[in-house]
C-alpha cells in the first residue's frame, strides 16, 4: 500500500470515529450523546428522560407582584448552573406564560404542565457562550407585560393585558459537548397581577374569564395565623425541681432565637408591621393572629436561666455541657412580650400534639394538659389574655374521637383544612357549598364556619361522662394558599391536606419560585370571586414555619399590598370565630394523608398507663406551705413528656426518627416514674427484732426521698400467731425519714417473719417490702402445755404425800430415810428453843 493509501485509509477512520461520536453510539466512556429534542422539564413538571446539563434556578422576581401603579415591565434574576460532566455551549434563556389560573387547584397543577402550555414566548437572551462542569452564570431579564409598552427593543413580552395569577416559565437552552441545542431545564413560577399597568387592553381584558375583583366584588375579609413553634427540646423524665437546670436534647433552639435563626426571623418579619413607621396598614396588624406553641415557651423560659445540653441526643443519660442560648432566649422573650400584648393570640395544643391518639389514651387529666392548660401558660408568660375556645390541630383533621375530645374541652371551633370536612350528601369541601358546584371542572369553596353536627363519640376511658357537648364549628382554612405557604423556606413540607393528584417535591424549586408561588396562592382568591363562595380567607402556614425575614417580610407585604389595592380587609380572628356557622350539616373527613402522618397508635396504651401512675402518685402528695416545691409542679413536667410522645413534630420527615425519639421519651419517662415510686419505702431493720412482751409495739422507720411530702399507709401481712393494728394513714416529710410504732401482740415466742411495705391511701404500692424477723418473750403453746404438766405432777406429789400423813403411814418414797437422824434434829431444835427461852 502507497504512502497516499495510508493517509486516506487514516482519514477514512478518523472520520467514521467522529461520525460515531456524531450519532451518539460511543459509550459513557467517551461522553453520553444528547438528542435534540426537548427534555420535559424540572421536578415541578415532568422529570427528563436523559441525563442532566443544566440547572436553572429562580433567584428573585422585581417586583413581587404587578399593581396598576407599577412599572408596565417586570425584572426576572437568575442562576445558571452547569451540573452535567461536560462544558455546554450557546446558553440562552427565555419566559414563557400559560394561561392565568382558573380554579384554586390550578395554583398547584399549573406548575407541573409541559413547557408546550406556556405557549406565549418571549425571545431567547443570551447568557453564556459557555460553562464548563461546575461553572455557574447569573443572569437578568426585563420583561414587559405587553406588547405597546414604552421600552427600548428587543424586550420581550409575556401580553399580561388583565388582572390575574399567571404562571410563568424560565427556559433554559444549550449545547453540550456531544449534542446538539436543546432545552436542558426550566423553572416555573407564579406571578399574581392586581392591575395592569397603563389599563391594559380592553380587548384583551373582555376575553379574561375573571374581571378584575375590585371592581367586580367586595373585598376579601382576610385573616391570618402567626405561628411560633418548635419541635420538643426538653430531655424526658426530669421532674420538676426548685433549682436543677433544665436538660434539652441539643443546643438547635438556641441558633433559632439567636440573630437570624428561624424563630428570630418571624419575630422580626412581625416586628416590623407593627412599628409605627412601617408604612404597612395599621389596619392589617388586626388580620394577624399569634398561634404560639406552649411548649416552646416552656422551653424557651428555662433557657433564660443556665440549661444543660445532652452531648449525644440519642443518650439522654450521657454526659452534658452548658447551653450557650441564654442570652438569646431572654432577647426574643422579652421582644415577644412587647409585641403580644397589642396583637390577638392564641395558644396551639400543647407540643403539637395529635388529638386523635390524645383521645385514644383516654386520660382526662393529661388532655387538660394538652388542651386547656395551653392558653393559661401563654397567658402568664407573655402577660396577655389569649382567645380561648378555639382548637388549632397541627394536621389540620381530626377523627371523630378528637373533635368529640376539643368539645369535651370546652372548645368551640376547630382550625380545619377545608377539604377536612364533607356535607351530609357526601361530597367534599372541595365542592361542597350551597351554590350548585360551578361547570367545566371548577371548583367552588366552603363556607369559612361550618357545623359538625353529627360528631358525637362516648367520652375517653376513664373519664367522668360529661353534658353532651355542644356543636363544635369547623372554621376552614385555604388548603391551596396553606400549601404554598407550607413551601415557603428551607426544608419545606407537603401539608398532609394537599392532595395527592398535585403533590411533588417543591424542593427542586428555588426558594424565590417558591416564594412567589405563594404570593400567588394568597392572591387567587382576591382576583378570582366564586359563585356561592364568600368573600373571606383564612391563611394558614405549617406551624413550625420555615420562613425567613424576607420572605416573611414579603407575605405580609402582599396582603397590605390587597388591602391597599381594596382587594382584601383586614379580618380579627376573633370576628372569625364569633361568625355563625353554615346551617347545612357538616361531617368530619379525616384527611388519609393526615392518618398516614399520625403518631402511631400503640402509644395510647403505655401512654395512658403512666399517665394513670402520676395521677395516682399525685393523689397521695401533700402541698406543704413551708415545702419549696408543689406536687403540681413535681409531676407535670412528666405529664408534658407524656404529651411530647404524642407530638406530630417531625413526623412528616418521614422514616422511623419521630417513633425512635417518641419511644424514647415514653422509656425516660418511665423509668423516672419507677423510680419516684421506689423512692417511699420501709427500711429494713438489722438482725431480728425482739419485742419485750407480747404486747411490745413493732418499731419501724419509713423514708421518703421525694422533694415533696407524701401520705402512705402500711401494708401488713400478719401471721396468725400477731395482731398488730392498722395505725391508717400517715404523712412522711420531704427528704427525711419517720419512725413508727406499730402496736403487735404475739403469741408465739418463735421467730417470726413478718412482711412489711408501704402503699398510697388508695393502695397503690410505694418502695420495696421488707421482711422483719420478731421474737417475742411471751409463753409459747408448747411451753405453756409442759408448764401445766407439771403443775398437774407437783399437786399429785403433794396430795399423795398428805395422803399418807392423815393415815399415819410413811410414804414409799422415804423408805431408806434414817428416821432416828430426823428426831436427833428435832431434839435439837427443841433444845435450842428452851435455851433461847431461858435466856430471855
Amino acid at each position: 500500500m502507497t504512502r497516499a493509501g495510508s493517509q486516506r485509509t487514516l482519514l477514512s477512520l478518523v472520520a467514521v470515529m467522529l461520525a460515531v461520536l456524531t450519532l451518539g453510539i460511543i459509550g459513557p466512556g467517551l461522553g453520553t450523546p444528547i438528542a435534540a429534542a426537548e427534555p420535559t422539564g424540572n421536578g415541578s413538571g415532568q422529570q427528563p428522560s436523559g441525563p442532566k446539563f443544566l440547572k436553572l434556578s429562580l433567584d428573585s422576581v422585581t417586583p413581587t407582584a404587578i399593581t396598576a401603579t407599577s412599572d408596565p415591565y417586570f425584572v426576572v434574576s437568575g442562576t445558571v448552573t452547569n451540573i452535567g460532566d461536560r462544558p455546554v455551549n450557546d446558553i440562552s434563556v427565555r419566559i414563557q406564560r400559560g394561561a392565568a389560573v382558573t380554579s384554586p387547584s390550578g395554583l398547584r397543577s399549573a406548575l407541573r404542565l409541559d413547557q408546550i402550555n406556556y405557549d406565549v414566548n418571549g425571545e431567547f437572551e443570551d447568557v453564556a457562550d459557555k460553562l464548563a462542569a461546575g461553572q455557574r452564570k447569573q443572569f437578568s431579564l426585563t420583561i414587559a407585560l405587553h406588547t405597546g409598552t414604552d421600552l427600548p427593543g428587543g424586550i420581550s413580552s409575556v401580553d399580561i393585558t388583565a388582572p390575574g395569577v399567571y404562571p410563568l416559565l424560565l427556559n433554559v437552552n444549550g449545547q453540550p459537548d456531544y449534542g446538539g441545542q436543546a432545552r436542558l431545564d426550566d423553572a416555573r413560577f407564579l406571578l399574581p397581577v392586581l392591575g395592569v399597568p397603563g389599563g391594559g387592553d380592553p380587548k384583551h381584558q373582555a376575553a379574561q374569564p375573571n374581571p378584575p375583583a375590585g371592581d367586580a366584588a367586595p373585598p376579601v375579609a382576610t385573616t391570618m395565623l402567626w405561628p411560633l413553634a418548635d419541635r420538643p427540646r426538653l430531655v424526658a423524665g426530669r421532674p420538676g425541681s426548685p433549682d436543677g437546670p433544665a436538660l434539652l436534647t441539643d443546643d438547635d433552639l438556641a441558633a433559632s432565637l439567636a440573630q437570624g435563626g428561624r424563630l428570630d426571623q418571624l419575630l422580626s418579619a412581625l416586628e416590623s408591621l407593627a412599628k409605627p413607621d412601617s408604612g404597612r396598614d395599621r389596619t392589617l396588624i388586626n388580620a394577624i393572629c399569634l398561634a404560639i406553641d406552649p411548649d416552646l415557651l416552656l422551653t424557651v423560659t428555662d433557657m433564660t436561666t443556665d440549661y444543660l445540653v445532652l452531648a449525644s441526643p440519642s443518650d439522654p443519660d450521657g454526659p452534658t455541657r452548658a447551653g450557650t442560648g441564654t442570652h438569646a432566649a431572654k432577647a426574643w422573650l422579652e421582644r415577644l412580650r412587647a409585641i403580644a400584648p397589642g396583637m390577638c393570640v392564641v395558644a396551639l395544643p400543647f407540643a403539637q400534639v395529635d388529638p386523635s391518639v390524645l383521645a385514644a389514651a383516654g386520660d382526662v387529666t393529661l388532655a387538660d394538659r394538652a388542651l386547656n392548660a395551653p392558653a393559661d401558660l401563654v397567658d402568664t408568660t407573655l402577660r396577655v389574655k389569649s382567645v380561648r375556645g378555639a382548637a388549632i390541630p397541627d394536621a389540620g383533621s381530626v377523627d371523630t374521637d378528637g373533635a368529640t375530645l376539643f368539645a369535651h374541652h370546652g372548645f368551640t371551633s376547630a382550625v380545619l383544612a377545608d377539604n377536612a370536612v364533607t356535607t351530609a350528601d357526601g361530597r367534599t369541601n372541595l365542592t361542597a357549598t350551597k351554590a350548585p358546584a360551578p361547570p367545566s371542572g371548577g371548583e367552588a369553596g366552603t363556607p369559612d364556619v361550618v357545623n359538625l353536627a353529627d360528631v358525637t363519640v362516648p367520652p375517653p376511658v376513664g373519664a367522668t361522662p360529661p353534658p353532651a357537648p355542644a356543636d363544635l364549628h369547623a372554621v376552614t382554612f385555604d388548603i391551596w394558599a396553606a400549601t404554598a405557604l407550607a413551601a415557603i423556606g428551607s426544608n419545606p413540607p407537603t401539608p398532609p391536606f394537599t392532595p395527592e393528584k398535585v403533590r411533588y417535591d417543591v424542593t427542586v424549586d428555588s426558594r424565590a419560585a417558591r416564594l412567589q408561588d405563594a404570593l400567588g396562592a394568597i392572591t387567587w382568591t382576591a382576583l378570582n370571586p366564586q359563585p356561592g363562595r364568600p368573600r373571606s380567607a383564612l391563611l394558614m402556614p405549617p406551624q413550625q414555619w420555615g420562613a425567613n425575614r424576607d420572605e416573611a417580610t414579603a407575605v405580609l407585604g402582599q396582603l397590605d399590598l390587597l388591602v391597599r389595592n381594596n382587594l382584601a380587609t383586614a379580618r380579627p380572628f376573633t370576628d372569625l370565630l364569633a361568625q355563625q356557622p353554615d346551617p347545612q350539616p357538616y361531617e368530619l373527613d379525616y384527611l388519609a394523608g393526615a392518618a398516614d402522618e399520625a403518631v402511631p397508635a400503640h402509644f395510647a396504651e403505655p401512654v395512658h398507663q403512666q399517665a394513670q401512675r402520676i395521677t395516682e402518685l399525685m393523689s397521695a402528695l401533700v402541698d406543704v406551705p413551708q415545702q419549696e416545691l408543689s406536687p403540681r409542679d413535681f409531676l407535670t413536667p412528666l405529664r408534658d413528656d407524656l404529651i411530647r410522645v404524642l407530638s406530630l413534630s417531625d413526623r412528616r420527615a418521614g422514616g422511623a426518627a419521630a417513633d425512635t425519639n417518641a419511644q424514647r421519651r415514653l422509656d425516660q419517662t418511665t423509668k423516672t416514674l419507677d423510680n419516684l415510686f421506689g423512692s417511699v419505702t420501709v427500711l429494713p431493720p438489722g438482725g431480728v427484732y425482739t419485742l419485750a412482751s407480747e404486747q411490745s409495739p413493732l418499731l419501724l422507720v419509713a423514708r421518703n426521698d421525694l422533694p415533696v411530702a407524701i401520705r402512705v399507709r402500711f401494708k401488713i401481712d400478719a401471721p396468725a400467731e400477731t395482731n398488730i393494728t392498722d395505725i391508717g394513714e400517715q404523712q412522711l416529710p420531704a427528704k427525711g425519714n419517720r419512725s413508727f410504732q406499730i402496736p403487735t401482740e404475739v403469741s408465739d415466742s418463735r421467730n417470726l417473719v413478718i412482711p412489711i411495705a408501704l402503699t398510697t391511701p388508695d393502695g397503690v404500692p410505694l418502695g420495696n417490702a421488707v421482711s422483719v424477723s420478731v421474737r417475742s418473750n411471751a409463753y409459747g403453746q408448747v411451753l405453756a402445755i409442759i408448764t401445766a404438766c407439771a403443775c398437774a405432777l407437783l399437786l399429785l406429789l403433794v396430795g399423795r404425800r398428805l395422803w399418807h400423813r392423815f393415815r399415819g403411814q410413811s410414804d414409799p418414797a422415804d423408805e431408806g430415810f434414817d428416821p432416828g437422824t430426823r428426831q436427833e434434829r428435832r431434839a435439837r431444835k427443841r433444845e435450842l428453843k428452851r435455851q433461847k427461852q431461858e435466856a430471855r
